[in-house]
């Protein structure tokens, strides 16, 4: 019988969907340069997961840590709902601590669904991973991709198309 190996199971994700659909333009670069840390949350409770939160946003901040991070959080947060939870704890921590100036807050669950679209909705897949994912990124990073790419406001609508022409098996009209 197979282990779970949620950290790998994430970055075959990244790997695979995140980049080989370049779902996210900016994710390979950092992936191949190996700056991107995957960790496992071990935390006991969710007031555990925002300590690792903290700490890795810390990290973030003074370089050490990488370029960008995700931190899984196998043990916790099954739940959508509980996730959305642990997401605005997460951002209100974030903002207490003044760390928000400096490093956002992405989320992706193996359920997600926006607020509004339909569960079913393929445009869900495009926040959906394997395990419940925060994303941790410096936001001067972000700030620098966004500046640099041709269209990056497109990119979320881009997503949902290509993401709904696969699920219909369109397949031969996603741009090459």
């Amino acid at each position: 019988m197979a282990l779970l190996d949620p950290v790998a199971d994430v970055r075959r994700w990244v790997e695979q969907v995140v980049i080989g659909l370049d779902l996210c333009p900016f994710a390979a670069t950092p992936l191949r340069a190996g700056t991107v840390r995957f960790v496992e949350s071990r935390a006991a409770d969710l007031q555990e997961v925002l300590a690792e939160v903290l700490t890795e946003a810390q990290g973030l901040v003074a370089g050490g840590a990488g370029t960008t991070m995700l931190l899984v959080v196998a043990r916790h947060a099954d739940d959508f709902a509980d996730f959305l939870d642990l997401v605005a704890a997460s951002a209100d921590l974030l903002s207490a601590t003044g760390l928000s100036e400096e490093v956002q807050l992405a989320h992706f669950h193996p359920d997600y669904v926006f607020e509004g679209v339909p569960a079913d909705d393929p445009a869900n897949g495009t926040n959906r991973a394997p395990w419940p994912t925060l994303h941790l990124l410096r936001v001067a990073d972000v700030a620098l991709a966004v500046a640099n790419h041709a269209d990056a406001a497109g990119i979320p609508a881009r997503n949902v198309a290509l993401l709904r022409r696969l699920a219909l098996g369109n397949e031969d009209q996603l741009p090459r």
